[in-house]
This record gives C-alpha cells, structure tokens and sequence, in this order.
C-alpha cells in the first residue's frame, strides 16, 4: 500500500527535535520493518490473548514507547503524527499489537501531565516502565490524609501483563452539598493491584485488556489526575515539561489512541479483498471477481476513504499543535469538530468492510480467511466508548449554535 497523505507531514514537523539520535522517518521504517514478524506472531496473539513478551521488547528496542515521552524523562517529545503512523502501520500488521502500542505508548504523555513527583515514582528508577489504564469512572474512594482509599473492579486495561503501574478512574464526592464531582484518573502501582484474567472476546483478542482489583489502595494527591486540568490545558506537569506538545488536550491525544489502529487494520482487510479478488471465480456462477464492478468499487471506496480519514486526523493534529506552539488555545468548536471525527473513524471503516465481505464469496467466512481476523478486530474497536459518534454528535451541533459542550472529555 502507499503511504498515506498523513505521513507527509511527519518530516515538515515544527516539533523540538528528538532527545535521542532518530528520526520519525527512522521510527516509521523500524515500524515497517516490524510488519511481517507481527503477521508471523498473529495467530499466536489472538490465541494467547496477549501480544507477545518479544514484541512488546521489540517496541521498546525501536523507541515507539518513547515517542510522546518527555525529554527530561529519555523520550523523543515528537509531534504526535509520528507516533499515530508508527501505531497505524503496526496494527497493519496485527491490530491487537497496534491496540495496545496505542494505548500503552500515548500513557507517557498523560503521566508528562501529572505533578513532577508523580512522574519521578513511576520513571525515577527506570524510564522503560509501561503503563495500562481503564478509565472507567467505578472507582471507589475514601478521603484520607494526604490522599485517598482507592477501591474498586475495572475491566478493559489493555496490555497490563506488560505494565507496573496502571491509570483508573474514580470520581471523588463533593465534600459540601452543591459542589460538582471532581473527576480524577488515579496512578496505582502494580503491587496495589490484582489482574484477573476474564479477557475472551472475539476481536482484538490479542489486546490481553483484563481486569484490574484493588482492594483500599493509599493513593497520595501527587498521583491523581484532574480531568478538568485535562480539559483546561492546566496541568501541574506542564511547568516541567513545557514544549507546546504538552499544552494539548489530553482528551484530543486518548481519542487518537483508540481509534488510529482500525486504519492500519482496515488497510489489511483491503489487501486480504485483493488478494482474494484475484483469484476467484465462482463455482457457481462461473463468474470472475476481478469483473465484478460492485467489488471493484467497494474496494476502491474502502481505499478512498482511508486515504481521507488519515488526511483528516493528521491536519487535525497539526492545527492543534499550531495552537500550541502559538501560546493559544484550541478553538471549542475545533475540538467538537475533531473529536466527532476520530470517534467516527472505527464505525466508518467497520462498514466498508463489511461491504467488501458479501462479494469475496463463500471461502472469506472461514476463519482461516485473511480478512476475518481485521474484521472481527474492528467489530470489537467499535464498543469502545471513545468510539460512538452518538455521545459527541450533539456537542458539535451545539456548538455550531455557540453553546458549550455538556461532555468536558474532549
């Protein structure tokens, strides 16, 4: 496949330079590079429920971690582009192992947004540890001297066989009648939590995203996360790490995390229609694929959209980052606008190749069929809830009216 139009803006980056000697062109050649090792390890990470110990080494060896890390923490700082190309060629590879690089990788830049004695327990020893996290807001907390009891069942940590500490979610009560919640993520290391293994699902199998116990946890105030600073660009961590890449939405950042690998798994379905296309003739009807206008189209639509959806999500990425770097903040219709656009993006491309499947005959519903596994990975993206155009559609109207948006994750 040809690149896409979003890897163009990868070299005119107005990004700092990385601390280490690489290149983003660098880090996306040691991405392509990794392509056919993650095709060779597929079956086995869709039936170990897990991506691999040796790719999960692998990425760490070619930085990809380290992309969105600060500098002052051994990371590259990179403008964000870099690593969503880097994620989308991975999961064209496998999409769990795009999942989990995703999602695992852009935490450094949330823990960068956290107080700097936060940032020094989880990277003061060793600045290779791996985070997971399950934002859902179940948590139960306790208030407590300098911090709080964190007590709860999350479900959906992806990659946390892999992590020392995790991110979760809690909302900590109003102390006085009238006071609104204060949503936070809480930073928990992974002697103060328990991983049950209940992870079976029939996509992104390979994404090992279990469940995470903790049983009254001591969580000081350093290594929690207001999500209002999240949302306000306010973050205690920016006074350290003060590049214009961390004065970003974080919301705009997680949105990307989870959505970026269904490009590199939809591009895998195209190549599997293709391939199948070339070669079948029906053994009913006599008739050729490679004639079949409807195919042709369908896989020309796929193709097409693609190509607009990456070219899309990277101008996005630049503007905010324009924003930035310019001292200003990212327009509220600007950030409805572009949130919209990545949660459409797993949905859209779930639905072209759902177009495709019908027409590659019977022989592309068996498992063993290359385009199955992409397909069932993409069906399993869509549940997730940065996923669904449905909880964001009526902020961007709104907003086109000159109202607030009513969800502040964004």
């Amino acid at each position: 496949m040809v690149p896409s139009s979003a890897s163009q803006s990868l070299s005119s980056s107005s990004a700092a330079a990385p601390a280490a000697d690489v290149t983003p062109a660098e880090l996306v050649e040691r991405a392509r590079a990794m392509i056919p090792t993650l095709r060779g390890r597929a079956a086995r990470t869709v039936a170990e429920r897990k991506v691999p110990d040796e790719t999960i080494a692998e990425f760490q060896a070619a930085g990809f971690f380290r992309i969105l890390q600060p500098r002052r923490w051994g990371g590259y700082e990179m403008h964000p582009n870099v690593f969503f190309e880097v994620q989308k060629i991975i999961a064209h590879g496998c999409m769990s192992s795009g999942w989990v690089l995703g999602v695992v990788g852009g935490h450094p830049y949330e823990i960068a947004l956290f107080p700097d004695q936060a940032q020094r327990d989880v990277w003061g020893a060793d600045d290779s540890v791996l985070v997971s996290s399950s934002y859902q807001p179940v948590g139960k907390i306790e208030r407590t001297e300098g911090g709080y009891h964190l007590s709860g069942h999350w479900g959906f940590s992806s990659g946390c066989d892999h992590c020392q500490w995790v991110l979760l979610g809690a909302v900590i009560p109003p102390e006085k009648d009238g006071d609104a919640p204060d949503m936070r993520t809480f930073l928990v290391p992974r002697s103060d939590y328990t991983i049950l293994d209940g992870w079976n699902v029939f996509g992104l199998q390979g994404t090992g995203s279990q469940d995470i116990v903790v049983k009254r946890a001591f969580v000081p105030e350093h290594r929690t996360h207001k999500a209002s600073d999240g949302f306000l660009c306010t973050n205690p961590g920016q006074v350290e790490n003060a590049a214009p890449l961390f004065r970003l939405p974080w919301a705009q950042l997680f949105l990307r995390l989870v959505s970026t690998s269904a490009l590199g798994g939809t591009r895998t379905a195209v190549e599997a229609a293709l391939t199948i296309m070339k070669e079948r003739v029906s053994t009913n009807t006599g008739k050729v694929s490679k004639a079949d206008p409807l195919l042709l189209n369908g896989i020309a639509r796929a193709y097409a959209q693609l190509d607009e959806m990456e070219a899309v999500l990277s101008r996005n990425m630049d503007a905010m980052l324009a924003c930035a770097e310019a001292g200003q903040e990212v327009p509220m219709d600007k950030r409805t606008l572009y949130r919209y656009q990545s949660a459409s993006v797993v949905r859209r491309c779930s639905d072209l190749v759902d177009d495709l499947l019908p027409m590659l005959g019977g022989r592309a519903i068996y498992t063993s069929s290359p385009i199955v596994q992409p397909w069932l990975d993409l069906k399993a993206a869509r549940a997730h809830v940065a996923n669904d155009t449905n909880n964001f559609g009526p902020d961007l109207t709104n907003s086109l009216l000159g109202e607030g948006p009513a969800f502040k994750f964004l």
